[in-house]
């Protein structure tokens, strides 16, 4: 049976990149690192397009209900003339359009909200799959960091060998990049900014903690 969309996402979300470290120890580190942050990516795009399709449904049943809301309107107006002339037919028609109306509003809202919630629920999605991306960016530049690390303390008994793994990985990670986004060059330093990009999002970790226990208290305040 085929995962559906909030079942993928809470598998990927849910996997443990201590695993993944182990499995890739066992067989090929970057490939797989690389295949992890490939289906994360795809997952992103897949989500996006439902996302799409519920602001695309959203906006034609407000569209709907617009409609519905005008009409409703302008027979109120049709009603009051029907009667001034008598025309008690045209008035009982014209009111038993509305009653359709009436009855019909309250289903088109509870689409709307239905529509609204996979919106949010999306949204959501997308930004938690943007998270454990990075972090399994970050996992895959550790590594490698790692890996270069252990290369440049045991060069003289390891030889080439080690070191053209090393190089092997780094141009794997940087043509992933550049079949992404089209640009070439982007691996390049990303392993000395990897501390410095933990500290900023450490930074922003701790301001949303911070704002969140400030509202907290004032919302302890107000009572």
């Amino acid at each position: 049976m085929a995962e559906t969309v909030a079942t993928r996402v809470a598998r990927i979300i849910a996997g443990g990149t201590h695993a993944l470290i182990d499995k890739a120890e066992n067989l090929a580190p970057d490939a797989i690192m690389l295949q992890s942050i490939r289906e994360v990516e795809q997952v992103i795009a897949e989500v996006r397009v439902d996302l799409g399709k519920a602001e695309a449904a959203k906006h034609l049943v407000l569209s709907q209900i617009s409609k519905l809301n005008s009409e409703h309107e302008k027979l109120a107006d049709q009603i009051l003339l029907a009667v001034e002339q008598a025309r008690d037919d045209l008035a009982s028609a014209a009111i038993g359009r509305q009653a359709d109306i009436e009855d019909f509003l309250p289903v088109l809202q509870k689409s709307l909200d239905e529509q609204s919630e996979r919106g949010k629920e999306f949204e959501g999605f997308i930004l938690a799959l943007q998270a454990k991306k990075r972090e399994l960016e970050q996992v895959l530049l550790d590594y490698q960091a790692a890996n270069a690390s252990l290369k440049s303390a045991s060069a003289p008994s390891s030889g080439t060998g080690r070191q053209s793994r090393v190089e092997d990985a780094e141009n794997a990670f940087g043509r992933v990049l550049a079949r992404q986004t089209g640009v070439t060059g982007l691996g390049i330093g990303m392993t000395q900014d990897a501390a410095k990009l933990k500290e900023l999002a450490d930074m922003q970790r701790s301001n949303r903690i911070a704002e969140r226990l400030a509202a907290l208290k004032l919302g302890d305040g107000k009572k």
